[in-house]
């Protein structure tokens, strides 16, 4: 997600004009909703009305959108995703946030998608320790950690094949304990405290092959949403244009639960298997 890739002229001015779009509805909502929930000041006395009026008439921007605008609306960089791709995933988090939303990568879009789940729990995972420092810099309310990844692109075929044929590949539970090769193994606490309303992978590297590639990404996600205790998850996958992310997006998330693509963007929704016994890997389609 740091390699970001330069969009058409005209995109990039409709990319700029949604984002902010986006965040000046929140705050036009978010003024209304404090404005008319304040506490009615009939029963004070005048002196106590005049000291309280400045707070109820004046409601100040989330930090996380504050720091949005300015870096969207100052920054010549762009998105990696398009503005169709971004839309796809800023509907689901109109309806669903605030919510718990983990993001495999750390980029120059990271504000906006924590903003975009403004009072919700926004947790970054990213291969570079470095580039965390350079954006927390930045963005220091940025929830982000160092995630080390111990494949290669190289591994994707004896993977895949891994994936299919063992049991313990398909056995929903505790990922900590998970004994499938393509579970990712050290990852921060912060995975495991909360079952994810929405995941985006959008990382770890993926296009050369020393890169660690986004086969335990992948299939990581499909099962955190598989091992919830209740109620469904929505996982987008991008760069499905690579070989890597079509072919394990559709077998371990499942083409009978995909419920849209745009573009690059592969949008999925799992419902939790623990609420139904004997519920297959994917849906039949």
């Amino acid at each position: 997600m740091k390699s970001k890739l330069k969009l058409p002229h005209k995109n990039f001015f409709n990319l700029k004009f949604l984002l902010l779009g986006f965040l000046l509805l929140f705050l036009v909502l978010f003024t209304i909703v404090r404005s008319t929930t304040s506490p009615s000041p009939t029963k004070t006395t005048a002196a106590a009305t005049q000291k309280q009026a400045p707070a109820s008439s004046c409601a100040k921007i989330p930090p996380s959108l504050a720091d949005a605008l300015v870096h969207y609306a100052t920054s010549n960089t762009t998105p990696q995703q398009t503005l169709p791709e971004i839309s796809v995933a800023a509907r689901v988090l109109a309806r669903k946030s605030p919510c718990n939303l983990l993001v495999f990568g750390l980029g120059h879009d990271s504000p906006m998608w924590a903003a975009l789940n403004h009072g919700g729990r926004t947790v970054f995972l990213e291969e570079d320790a470095a580039w965390i420092g350079t954006v927390r810099g930045r963005f220091p309310g940025l929830e982000a950690y160092h995630v080390r990844y111990d494949t290669k692109l190289t591994d994707a075929d004896g993977l895949m094949e891994a994936g299919r044929r063992r049991p313990e590949c398909a056995a929903v539970g505790d990922l900590r304990l998970s004994e499938c090769r393509l579970a990712l193994r050290g990852l921060p606490e912060a995975f495991y405290e909360a079952e994810w309303d929405a995941i985006m992978v959008d990382a770890p590297t993926g296009w050369v092959p020393e890169a660690p590639g986004r086969m335990g990404a992948i299939y990581t996600a499909g099962m955190a949403a598989r091992g919830r205790r209740e109620g469904e998850t929505d996982v987008f996958v991008h760069d499905v244009d690579r070989v890597v992310e079509d072919r394990f997006s559709r077998e371990f998330l499942c083409e009978g639960y995909m419920k849209q693509q745009e573009g690059r963007l592969r949008h999925f929704t799992i419902p939790s298997h623990r609420t139904s016994l004997g519920i297959p890997f994917c849906p039949k389609i």
